[in-house]
């Protein structure tokens, strides 16, 4: 049975390819330090790119020690449900919308109409 039976390998981690006649490229070490104080040493290639920012472990920006100054992106101000709203509707015509639901709700409960108050 044995003669018979199957021999199998992992391709998810075994590799054949040996590192025979590859050459690494040069490396250099990149130090980032955190507004907490941690130091994060990483190695890049010295033909990479190196980012002027690196996650920190704690979830912070760390910056490069010695490095240039990130660029600060220019922040698009959120906008809220009442802007996108006056995008849609001017004022008076919220306000005759806000007064038709007042007249319904004051109906379904029952009471009397009121008039409009003039500003």
């Amino acid at each position: 049975m044995a003669e018979r039976s199957l021999r199998g390998t992992n391709l998810s981690w075994l590799s054949f390819e040996s590192d025979e006649g590859v050459t690494f490229s040069e490396r250099a070490i990149s130090r980032y330090v955190c507004p907490d104080g941690h130091v994060s040493e990483l190695p890049f290639s010295v033909e990479a790119d190196i980012p002027p920012l690196w996650e920190c472990r704690c979830g912070l920006d760390a910056k490069l020690e010695d490095g240039p100054e990130p660029e600060v992106k220019a922040g698009k101000p959120q906008r809220t449900h009442w802007d996108m709203l006056l995008e849609r509707r001017s004022i008076p015509e919220l306000e005759e919308l806000l007064e038709e639901r007042l007249g319904l709700l004051r109906e379904m409960r029952g009471e009397k109409p009121s008039r409009r108050r003039s500003a």
